[in-house]
């Protein structure tokens, strides 16, 4: 039986759970609605990010076909083999993960030395000026900087050479011509995978991929 007493303490108790509770589900909601900020790479999914066998095989399997090509080029007496020769323009950004292949806006044309400008300011807020070196041959190798730069082996697309290109998406719906959101996923994965651009660089050198 209640008595009056027991009677305040339950009501007491019951209401500091509440409120409590109310608390946490409040900060819940105010913490998914808060504006990410353009480096935020805190919600990156590890399992887009990288570490995915197959991926990796591709990404093996593509280097050595340029290599076998750059090789072969020499036999036949070609020109020697360039750095565009891994990369096509493609006339449509692919699509993937849910979205469509996508005009790019009429008129427009890639701009790699903004978007390298870019890259170095972004690079920089990470808190890698140091390393900027590093990140500016790895794209320059991957890509040229071009937002729109397809692996013709792979099918890697972006600045970053995401593979697929739809991973991007956890960094914005505008991945597929957007520099500023490729370049943010990719710092994301060079942090999440390597550690830093010169991690990422290094293990370019050895293997020829990233």
């Amino acid at each position: 039986m209640f008595t009056p007493k027991r009677v305040v303490i339950t009501g007491v108790t019951v209401a500091l759970i509440a409120g409590f509770t109310t608390f946490l589900v409040r900060t819940a909601i105010e913490n998914a609605n808060q504006p990410k900020t353009p480096l935020d790479i805190l919600g990156f999914n590890p399992d887009i990010i990288g570490n995915d066998p197959r991926i990796d095989a591709l990404k093996a399997d593509a280097a050595s076909a340029m290599q076998e090509s750059k090789l072969a080029g020499g036999r036949e007496g070609r020109k020697p083999f360039g750095p565009d020769d891994n990369v096509e323009i493609p006339k449509e950004a692919p699509g993937g993960g849910g979205f469509l292949p996508a005009d790019f806006p009429p008129g427009s044309s890639p701009d790699p030395g903004s978007n390298k400008a870019l890259g170095k300011q972004m690079n920089a807020a990470m808190g890698w000026e140091s390393e900027w070196g590093c990140l500016e041959k790895l794209w320059d190798k991957e890509s040229h900087w071009n937002e729109r730069a397809m692996n013709r082996y792979s099918g890697a697309y972006g600045i970053p050479q995401s593979l697929p290109g739809s991973k991007m998406a956890s960094a914005g719906s505008d991945w597929q011509t957007n520099p500023a959101t490729q370049i943010k996923w990719g710092l994301g994965y060079i942090k999440g995978r390597y550690g830093s651009p010169c991690g990422a660089w290094g293990h370019s050198q050895r293997v020829g991929w990233y």
